[in-house]
């Protein structure tokens, strides 16, 4: 059984979904979705996938229309998964508006022309309003039918690791966050069984961590190839990346957040210089630099804000190894190549992740 939102309250699993404008099917279930998605089959529909934690922004809303434009149904989930989050993170405060959300999705639409095969070779086309088709809502309980606890050394039941990946990068600051990703990624796939499935580059690890999971488990929905890792959505007057947890941000700290780019840039620029590049280390250096500069100018300028480099790395795209600190791009070989150029900032104790792709990003 589907629930749909309404202007009225509807309670679900002991919370409630808030009045909206959206008259897209609500699934709370894995067993209401599967009865939806086994209509999709016998249909032959693809399905497009977008999973997210909700707190829609414009970067979510580009992966639905990117999905919207590749396949016949859109399917969205909205899931705050609580084993990505460490005891001591912002689970509890994690922004949470689904009114906002569904009414976000509401508006997301394609028009594509259509030609009724039934009519006459010379009559006109018609045109089709594609919209998101469904929201996968689920419940902790659901996902977890067994319970779950935020300490890992606590958790009892079926787990999914990429062992020597999820170690790396991101996962030496969060240690045991892709473990988080994995599993539930792994248990929406096997809901949703999407055709196709979405991720942003913002958060470029988690895409190519899933896709090696995805090759490595031999899953055919999505299979690896229909993992599609789409373009980081930037706010167009400063580059900042979109994220839900920007909201964190104070007006100073909104104002500083966008050096991690800027840095980042600074080290492509170096990156790609003539005469194959500078080193590695110049680069990094060259971006730390750059961060330090805009930091004192920030304090010269009495912004009240406190902001802290985590790490700025380059990395193999394809197994994370860090790259040595002599290795040019000339000297690159197609072993390492692309390469993740990766950052992190602490702005008034939010971290802020962003990266760039130096080189094709199959």
């Amino acid at each position: 059984m589907s629930t749909s939102s309404t202007n009225s309250t509807k309670s679900i699993h002991g919370s409630s979904i808030p009045p909206s404008n959206s008259d897209i099917p609500i699934f709370t279930t894995v067993a209401s979705y599967r009865e939806w998605r086994h209509k999709a089959f016998i249909a032959n529909k693809s399905v497009g996938f977008v999973p997210t934690m909700g707190a829609l922004h414009e970067g979510h809303l580009s992966l639905v229309r990117k999905s919207l434009s590749e396949n016949d149904l859109t399917v969205l989930s909205i899931f705050v998964n609580p084993t990505q989050f460490a005891p001591h993170e912002d689970l509890e405060t994690y922004p949470r508006t689904l009114e906002h959300d569904l009414n976000a999705l509401v508006d997301q639409q394609l028009i594509v022309p259509s030609s009724d095969p039934r009519s006459d070779s010379d009559s006109t086309s018609t045109s089709i309003v594609k919209r998101p088709s469904a929201v996968f809502l689920p419940s902790v309980h659901e996902m977890y039918p067994g319970g779950i606890e935020q300490e890992i050394h606590k958790q009892h039941g079926t787990f999914v690791e990429v062992k020597g990946y999820g170690e790396k990068m991101e996962g030496k600051s969060r240690p045991g966050f892709f473990r988080g990703v994995a599993t539930v990624v792994t248990k929406l796939f096997n809901v949703i069984q999407p055709t196709n499935a979405y991720f942003g580059q913002k958060d470029i690890q988690q895409a190519l961590l899933l896709r090696r999971m995805v090759t490595d488990l031999l899953l055919s929905h999505p299979s690896p190839d229909r993992l599609h890792i789409v373009p980081t959505v930037r706010d167009p007057s400063d580059n900042l990346a979109l994220s839900s947890r920007n909201a964190y941000l104070s007006p100073a700290g909104r104002k500083v957040a966008p050096i991690l780019y800027a840095a980042l840039k600074s080290a492509e620029k170096c990156w790609f210089s003539v005469d194959g590049g500078q080193s590695k280390k110049k680069c990094v250096d060259t971006a730390r630099e750059l961060i330090e500069r805009r930091i004192e100018e920030a304090r010269s300028q009495g912004l009240n804000t406190e902001i802290k480099l985590d790490y700025i790395e380059m990395n193999d795209a394809g197994d994370f190894e860090i790259l040595e600190d002599h290795v040019t791009r000339s000297s690159t070989d197609e072993k390492i190549v692309p390469v993740i150029l990766s950052g992190a900032l602490w702005v008034d104790g939010t971290r802020l992740i962003d990266n760039v792709v130096l080189g094709d990003l199959k």
